[in-house]
């Protein structure tokens, strides 16, 4: 098969993504009172409602109806003040009744958008000379390192029930096909369950993945579910189809079901785009149908062919009275909706002097930038950047760093007074305890000297046992200050004294340029 770049040049991919999310951090299902909870014992959160048993009456959570508003509010959708539950019907032993309670043509969340910023190596997967959105109206500008913004339409947001955990005993990579037996836990059977349908606007792989990424950020911001992909709580359906560039037609679309990591949703997809375009190309037929991603072996395969809604036989629940949603109610949803990881990011860019990538990153995880901003505001707004650069690339390796901890080896890096290396050695020794980072430098040693007059007798020392060094410098090879700077290193300990490197380029620089 053909690169992805070499299809996207004479193919269009038009790609159009269904997310599905939990509502984890609800107490109870969507509309019975049973425990919320898939790590308790098979089948011990069941009633009669989750098991489909004649005579049961469906109760909808109003907290699920809540956080379904807010996630509509929070990507820019119209909220509709009047909707109701349909019942879709399929026969599968995951849900007992044989019914789905989900919503129908008008859900409680309809035409959003977002807009996504593309950028980095991902940026060249869309031809550069495209110069339209995926909608053929919006334009789509490029900045001078390639990096776009492209708004992704929104079709509608529903909710409905997930079905039960099926576990498949012997079959390959846990599917179906070739097990022994078949288990069944009803505890995930009612979860509130909503559903994100885009319009099919994205058009390379890493949109697609940039998006489902930022939903996943948006949802943690609010509260509403833990976006866990590796338990499943969020998972993501691609559908994809090529059609010839220029042409506005679309053509025959296949599903990726069941998708449960950025990077599969990415290598998914770009698999089916190369497959259809040599399908395509050799006269062949794309069926509409439904696939399974199989990482292992880096391809799709068939599961099915792909259900129409009539299959579903889809008729209003006469169990569930239709939904009005007041005033109210939705400015209630809207008050409970906090600082998105958009507004927060162009915060830090504007109060903090952070880096776009560095603002976004710690944005984007509520959890991370509640001790970032804790640890700021210990330190001092003038140490953000340092913080920040703790944050990203020094607790990841650590379990349980505090605010404080983080923000006091902050202040003494910004401050000259250990190295990066130093800095993670410190954090090392007090990662899961309420010890003091500055107790452990000054205990171990570790302070540097910021004294310019008690390290100057040193970079003397080493200029004059350097000449050749220093030769080489004057005639432009200024690399060499960096083994300057080692034996600098080197004479301080020697001395007794703990010189500062930073320190040591300035000082060897001064000389050098004199």
């Amino acid at each position: 098969m053909r690169t992805l770049q070499e299809v996207l040049a004479d193919w269009e991919a038009v790609i159009g993504l269904e997310v599905h999310t939990e509502l984890t951090t609800l107490d109870t299902k969507m509309f019975c009172n049973c425990r919320l909870s898939h790590d308790d014992a098979p089948n011990s959160n069941v009633c009669p409602v989750c098991l489909g048993l004649p005579g049961a009456l469906p109760v909808p959570n109003r907290r699920a109806i809540q956080s379904i508003v807010m996630a509509g509010l929070a990507t820019n959708c119209e909220i509709q003040r009047h909707s109701m539950f349909y019942r879709k019907h399929y026969f599968y032993p995951d849900m007992a009744k044989n019914f789905q309670t989900t919503q129908g043509p008008i859900a409680f969340c309809m035409h959003g958008h977002l807009d996504l910023t593309v950028s980095g190596p991902g940026a060249r997967e869309r031809p550069m000379r495209e110069s339209l959105a995926a909608d053929g109206v919006t334009p789509v500008s490029r900045a001078a390192d390639g990096s776009y913004v492209v708004p992704i339409r929104i079709l509608r947001i529903h909710m409905e029930e997930d079905a039960a955990k099926m576990v498949h005993i012997g079959g390959e990579e846990g599917r179906i096909a070739g097990a022994s037996e078949s288990l069944i836990d009803y505890n995930r059977c009612g979860t509130p369950l909503i559903e994100l349908v885009t319009e099919p606007d994205l058009r390379t792989p890493e949109e697609a993945r940039l998006f489902m990424e930022k939903l996943r950020q948006t949802f943690l911001a609010l509260g509403i579910s833990d976006c866990s992909l590796e338990s499943g709580s969020m998972r993501c359906d691609g559908n994809v189809s090529l059609r010839r560039r220029g042409e506005t037609g679309l053509g025959t679309k296949t599903e990726m079901k069941n998708i449960n990591s950025f990077k599969s949703l990415h290598d998914a997809l770009e698999y089916e785009i190369r497959r259809q375009a040599e399908v395509l190309e050799e006269g062949g037929v794309v069926y509409q149908e439904t696939r399974h991603w199989e990482p292992g072996r880096r391809r799709t395969v068939v599961m099915r062919t792909k259900e129409t809604a009539d299959d579903y036989r889809l008729f209003p629940d006469p169990d569930l009275a239709p939904f009005d949603l007041s005033d109210e109610f939705i400015e209630e949803a809207r008050e409970r909706i906090p600082e998105l990881p958009d507004a927060r990011r162009e915060r830090y860019e504007a109060s903090f002097g952070l880096r776009r990538d560095d603002a976004a990153q710690i944005a984007g995880d509520p959890t991370v930038a509640a001790l970032f901003e804790e640890a700021v505001t210990t330190a001092g707004e003038k140490v953000a950047p340092t913080v920040a650069n703790v944050v990203i690339n020094l607790l990841p390796a650590f379990g349980h760093i505090t605010a404080a901890q983080a923000a006091s080896v902050s202040a003494l890096l910004a401050a000259d007074a250990i190295s990066f290396a130093q800095a993670r050695e410190v954090l090392e020794a007090v990662d899961g305890t309420d010890a003091d980072p500055e107790r452990v430098v000054d205990e171990r040693g570790l302070r540097q000297s910021t004294d310019s007059a008690a390290l100057e007798p040193v970079v003397d020392e080493v200029l004059d046992r350097c000449a050749d060094q220093v030769r080489q410098y004057r005639d432009g090879n200024t690399k060499v200050v960096g083994f300057l700077v080692g034996q600098c290193m080197k004479a301080s300990k020697a001395a007794g004294v703990k010189g500062n490197p930073k320190l040591f380029n300035q000082l060897l620089t001064a000389r050098l340029e004199a």
